[in-house]
């Protein structure tokens, strides 16, 4: 994840989610799955990109879809990562810059496939032009999405077999997550914070779907009821506190150094609840913002924070 103002967090989402919901609907997103543990042969078509061969030379424009290649087996197929792309510790990270991507640096790569998490036209107009293969892999809406994006990389990498067995895996993890919750008679509510400003995401993003499997409900869905904040609306300070969330959970404990400390010693803090029972939760800001298979880890951690809670 980029370091950021928050401001400039907040939009980067809502534009990846506006994406997601609109121009999301380009070609690679329509493609249907391939069947389970199937390994891809020569060529292979995902939407309109066909590729001859397996890709050797991948350049990945996405943190996200970096961990996805590595954690699908094509990792030594990554030659070049963009300057995000910190997981694992052996990604290529580069220069290279995923918010303004540059065809002649990205070309002087040679790749053979380019990875772009953002629907940028311009971009890939200019690398279709010098005949550089491109996958799009928008900001994730569903888990199904995550699924269906590590299926498609698995195809075009020669790896779906071990697609396959990654999205078999996130699945019954989250499935047992989810089957080990306590009941509750009346939902648990949260704030997940993506910077001080109180920049937050709403139930209809994909974290805030994360956060509905474990049953917990967000304040800042009123805030944009009417979706036109992307799914990413900014908090007033006092319409937080007469919410009064039972939790708070910071995404921004990197970008911005928040703390249970710094949230405690905010004006007129001490007295929310989430506060009060030392239930503000710091999360790792890069699995909290991406859709790859660490999203089973970002459960755990609200799984494990909840479930201290008595039912």
């Amino acid at each position: 994840m980029s370091r950021r103002t928050p401001r400039l967090l907040a939009v980067a989402l809502a534009t990846a989610t506006a994406l997601a919901l609109g121009a999301c609907a380009d070609k690679t997103a329509e493609t249907p799955a391939a069947p389970s543990g199937t390994a891809a042969a020569f060529p292979v078509t995902v939407g309109t990109l066909t590729l001859e061969k397996r890709p050797e030379r991948i350049v990945s424009l996405s943190p996200t879809a970096t961990e996805m290649l590595f954690a699908i087996g094509a990792g030594k197929q990554v030659t070049a990562a963009d300057d995000n792309s910190d997981y694992p510790a052996e990604a290529p990270k580069s220069e290279l810059s995923a918010f303004q991507p540059n065809a002649e640096a990205i070309a002087a790569k040679n790749p053979d496939l380019v990875v772009l998490s953002n629907d940028m036209n311009k971009i890939v107009e200019q690398l279709t032009t010098l005949k550089i293969p491109v996958y799009q892999a928008p900001a994730a809406k569903t888990l199904d999405d995550s699924y269906r994006q590590l299926t498609e990389l698995g195809q075009l990498t020669g790896h779906g077999t071990e697609a396959a067995d990654v999205t078999k895996r996130m699945r019954d993890d989250i499935a047992k997550l989810v089957a080990d919750l306590p009941k509750r008679a009346e939902p648990l509510t949260y704030f997940h914070e993506l910077g001080p400003e109180l920049y937050t995401a709403t139930s209809k993003t994909f974290i805030g779907s994360v956060y509905a499997l474990a049953g917990l409900q967000n304040i800042a869905d009123p805030a944009d009821a009417d979706g036109s904040k992307g799914g990413y609306p900014q908090l007033s300070q006092e319409a937080l506190i007469k919410a009064d969330p039972d939790f708070v959970f910071l995404s921004d404990t990197k970008c911005c150094q928040q703390s249970p400390e710094t949230v405690k010693a905010r004006a007129s803090w001490a007295g929310l609840t989430a506060v009060k029972n030392n239930q503000v939760v710091p999360l790792d800001d890069n699995v909290a913002s991406r859709w790859g298979p660490r999203v089973v880890d970002l459960l755990r951690a609200i799984v494990d924070a909840t479930a201290k809670v008595p039912a």
